[in-house]
């Protein structure tokens, strides 16, 4: 049965999922409707083929996963609204107002943050994030004209806005630009591989996959021995400077999900392991005094992989939720 988390999360979240090389297109309808699904259609990507914008129209949930032109227009007072903006993991969002009709005084907003929040955690982690929270924000009826657009430190960014008298709203223009080096993502997809790069650079880097999934690291370079420590009170890599976690939990926030595996140096070969909790993160630390480099490959875990507990495996967490 799925997890409140995971039913919250299909709610507000589309996902672009790769199919014998198609791209399809997800989006949240109204709530009352059954099926919170709709695929792009066959000619809206052959017009977006031909390099025509899109254009449409925003509900007060929504999520954007393609480039266009996009168009909130309030029928009745909106409160608590916010559309949520996903790339590929080596992409950037970038967020520019073409045009905006609210009441700042009259306590309308439309604020634009770096990162998702969802049920008050959110990705990256403050932790992670080379911003603070404040500075995440980025407010219109505060900034108007200064800022009017904005881009992402990651493959994610999200809008909450509050519009109190119909017919007021904004219309904003989504781009993506390339990311060289990726850092936080949050996946597309329950399936995939991807290698994360950190060259020379004090940061912290974390990819979040919001499924239980089977994960398989097969290469990681941190400029040390070899070596695989799954997590007990007294284990930990804290004081090498570079490593790679493997969290798990039932929230977004990467800094309150819980340690299963620390992976304190450079191997080659294979370590996989099952992970049954709502969401999966792999999180790289570097000191910046390495390339620090890790591949890996997931895939959703289904009942029957997690009833068959073997190689180097978390068993006993998570898996009761599955």
């Amino acid at each position: 049965m799925p997890s409140a988390f995971q039913f919250q999360c299909h709610l507000v979240l589309i996902f672009l999922a790769a199919s014998k090389g198609e791209t399809r297109y997800l989006e949240v309808r109204d709530a009352g409707e059954d099926d919170p699904f709709l695929l792009l259609s066959e000619d809206l990507k052959r017009e977006l083929s031909a390099g025509q914008i899109y254009r449409r129209s925003l509900r007060c949930i929504d999520m954007l996963s393609i480039e266009g032109q996009f168009t909130f227009t309030a029928d009745q007072p909106q409160l608590h609204c916010a559309t949520f903006f996903i790339g590929e993991p080596e992409e950037l969002i970038t967020i520019h107002y073409d045009f905006v009709n609210i009441d700042c005084q009259g306590g309308d907003f439309l604020k634009v943050f770096d990162g998702w929040i969802l049920k008050g955690e959110k990705f990256p982690s403050s932790l992670d994030h080379p911003l603070t929270t404040s500075q995440r924000y980025v407010d219109f009826c505060e900034s108007g004209n200064i800022e009017r657009t904005i881009r992402s430190s990651q493959n994610v960014a999200m809008i909450f806005f509050r519009i109190q008298l119909p017919g007021n709203g904004f219309t904003v223009t989504v781009k993506k630009s390339s990311n060289l080096f990726p850092c936080n993502v949050i996946s597309q997809t329950p399936s995939g591989r991807f290698t994360m790069v950190i060259p020379h650079q004090h940061r912290n880097c974390s990819f979040s996959i919001i499924y239980p999934v089977v994960i398989k690291i097969s290469d990681l370079i941190l400029g040390h021995l070899n070596g695989l420590f799954l997590k007990e009170p007294s284990a930990s890599c804290a004081g090498v400077g570079d490593f790679v976690e493997l969290l798990g939990g039932a929230g977004l926030d990467p800094s309150k999900m819980f340690p299963l595996a620390d992976l304190c140096h450079s191997f080659h070969g294979s370590a996989q392991m099952k992970i049954g909790c709502d969401n999966t993160v792999l999180r790289m630390v570097s000191s910046g005094k390495h390339i620090n480099r890790v591949t890996f490959e997931y895939h959703q875990l289904d009942l029957q992989e997690a009833e068959t507990r073997k190689e180097n495996s978390i068993e006993e967490f998570c898996f009761p939720s599955i």
